[in-house]
């Protein structure tokens, strides 16, 4: 079947600000500047978007929540925030009502290509946000009438006109009970994949039912985003993602089941079956089909009948689907904040970081870990050193004196290394109160001292640079193994995102500390990756032969061409091993720090 005639794919993006779906000039113009600001500080647009069976993008179309939809709504930043409780939420009709507009707009945006082409549909949504369907659901989901609106129908179908938004902190009481209900914290992750966080979906419902007793009770089924947006494609209440639904601490990844312990916690003893039947049965494989799409599309906008719904999954899931990332490969995001991604097989969790289900690739998980002081905080480095002359930026001098600065500032046999944490925001991993320590140790990482007499300012330029990557390393050290013989555990393959993604002088420490066997790349790319990653879902679910894997598939189809760009060779022989050395003195020195906090 030629190209002008054959199948295409649609992905969508809902997240906090919009509903988009686009084109670009190649199938790579994807953008992974979402997960900039983990840990979650901001969310920058959703995307949508259509491609070919050779992953070239055919068309586009968005809504902005605040500029189509904000004065009806009385949104800011597609949400309602009440500072008080610190409650963040979204109205469901919004999305309804962006949901026909922006289909409308992707009906004009592909003219002269049909939408009857389009043969699958998958896409992400904000992770942990949920839906509370009532009783009517399934009736109006079956009846939706194309001569009427999404939302004048489909507002009588929820039990809660709003869903709760990942920036969402209210739920301080349920997060002291989730992460004691199995011993600590540290249980709570290796049953879940993560310790207890506000925004998890299940402390949302546990605080629902606490607050809103009515609305729970009246609710008979609960969506996360990515699963209700699905249910209204299709007209039928969609099963959660095998991914997805463990960003609600109460999957039991291990055993691949519902934790009865953590349903109980989070609806009560006597509720544990009932909100098992609220949730459903996770949908465990990330291909194939759910079901053909909802008549109200055939009829509204010109799909084919035979279209099919994938499963929708996570954003940050979504993100690792667009590149395609393989086992060993990770994504360092250099944003605001600095946010680290990796594909793997092995299932190591900690109560500071995130473990998921990988969304297409039965046994493999996505490791995440998000840290809130990244930019910001070099660049509070970089303005303590002497202001360069002519207007320039200050990273001329920042750049100089990491380079100038040999690893660790070791420069003799006799000189200790250098180690250093810079928190101007307290940290989450570790959880530490904002601040900046120095400590020395001997090379081979024994005589850990606190450094009374600090050191100069170009030292710290280098020593911010390594401390974030050594907290990366130490992190991952246990997820990563030799990627071919005669090397050490390592990344095969480092890309890089995000504004500090073009700074040579990070670029080449990351390496250093990282490694990268096949090298550091910088990921030159636009901004769709979340709904990308849904469009690639969708072509791999529908398309695939029998066990052919979503890397296998996607892989072969995906050339790098225009998108990514060499920037450091990684791996470093006798550099790799220096900064292994102290790995050790680095988490003894967070050790110290993390004491004091708890004294």
């Amino acid at each position: 079947m030629s190209a002008d005639n054959g199948p295409l794919y649609l992905g969508f993006d809902l997240s906090t600000q919009q509903l988009k779906g686009h084109p670009v000039k190649s199938p790579h113009h994807h953008s992974f500047s979402h997960i900039t600001k983990a840990p979650r500080l901001t969310r920058p647009p959703s995307k949508g978007i259509v491609v070919n069976s050779d992953l070239k993008t055919i068309a586009e179309a968005k809504v902005d929540f605040d500029q189509d939809f904000g004065a009806k709504y009385g949104i800011h930043k597609g949400v309602h925030v009440k500072d008080p409780t610190g409650e963040v939420y979204a109205p469901v009709a919004l999305w309804l009502e962006s949901l026909d507009l922006v289909l409308e707009r992707l009906s004009k945006a592909m003219a002269p290509v049909p939408m009857s082409r389009i043969k699958g549909v998958s896409g992400s949504g904000q992770q942990h946000g949920s839906v509370f369907w009532n009783d009517q659901a399934e009736e109006l989901l079956r009846g939706l009438d194309p001569a009427k609106s999404l939302v004048e129908q489909l507002e009588k179908s929820l039990a809660h006109e709003f869903a709760p938004n990942w920036q969402d902190h209210s739920t301080q009481k349920e997060l002291e009970a989730f992460d004691a209900e199995l011993g600590d914290r540290e249980k709570l992750a290796e049953v879940t994949g993560s310790g207890a966080h506000h925004r998890f979906t299940g402390l949302q419902i546990m605080r629902i039912k606490r607050v809103l007793p009515e609305i729970y009770a009246n609710s008979t089924r609960i969506s996360l985003v990515s699963s209700w947006l699905a249910s209204v494609l299709m007209g039928a209440i969609a099963p959660l993602d095998v991914s997805d639904v463990c960003g609600m601490n109460l999957w039991d990844i291990p055993n691949q089941t519902w934790s009865e312990r953590l349903l109980a916690l989070s609806a009560g003893p006597e509720g544990a079956a009932d909100l098992r039947k609220k949730l459903g049965e996770p949908r465990m494989d990330g291909g194939g089909s759910m079901g053909a799409i909802s008549s109200y599309f055939v009829s509204k906008y010109g799909f084919c009948p035979e279209c099919q719904i994938v499963s929708f999954t996570g954003d940050n899931p979504a993100t690792i689907l667009a590149l395609p990332l393989r086992p060993l490969d990770a994504i360092v995001s250099l944003g605001t904040s600095t946010t680290f991604l990796m594909n793997t097989p092995t299932y190591k969790p900690d109560g500071s970081y995130h473990f998921f289900n990988h969304p297409t690739t039965p046994g493999n998980y996505m490791f995440m870990l998000c840290y809130k002081n990244g930019g910001l905080a070099r660049e509070k480095v970089r303005d303590t050193l002497p202001k360069p002359e002519g207007g320039a930026t200050g990273w001329e001098n920042f750049n100089k004196a990491v380079l100038d600065t040999p690893p660790l500032d070791v420069r003799s046999e006799s000189d200790r290394a250098k180690l250093g944490l810079y928190f101007y925001l307290r940290e989450t991993v570790p959880n530490i109160r904002a601040g900046t320590w120095r400590f020395t140790c001997n090379s081979d990482g024994s005589d850990l001292k606190e450094s009374a007499q600090g050191w100069s300012k170009e030292t710290d330029a280098r020593a911010i640079v390594e401390s974030q990557a050594l907290s990366m390393r130490l992190r991952s050290q246990k997820l990563v193994y030799s990627p071919r013989d005669g090397l050490p555990e390592q990344p095969r393959r480092i890309y890089l995102v995000g504004g500090g993604s073009l700074n040579p002088a990070i670029t080449q420490v990351l390496g250093e500390v990282l490694g990268g066997a096949d090298g550091v790349y910088k990921l030159d790319v636009g901004g769709n990756a979340c709904a990308l990653g849904g469009a690639y879902k969708a072509l791999w679910a529908l398309e695939r032969k029998d066990g052919e894997t979503f890397d296998e598939l996607i892989g072969k189809r995906w050339t790098e061409e225009g998108s990514i760009e060499k920037v450091d060779i990684g791996y470093r022989e006798g550099t790799y091993q220096k900064y292994g050395k102290v790995l050790g003195a680095f988490e003894e020195m967070e050790g110290r720090l993390l004491a004091e906090e708890e004294h």
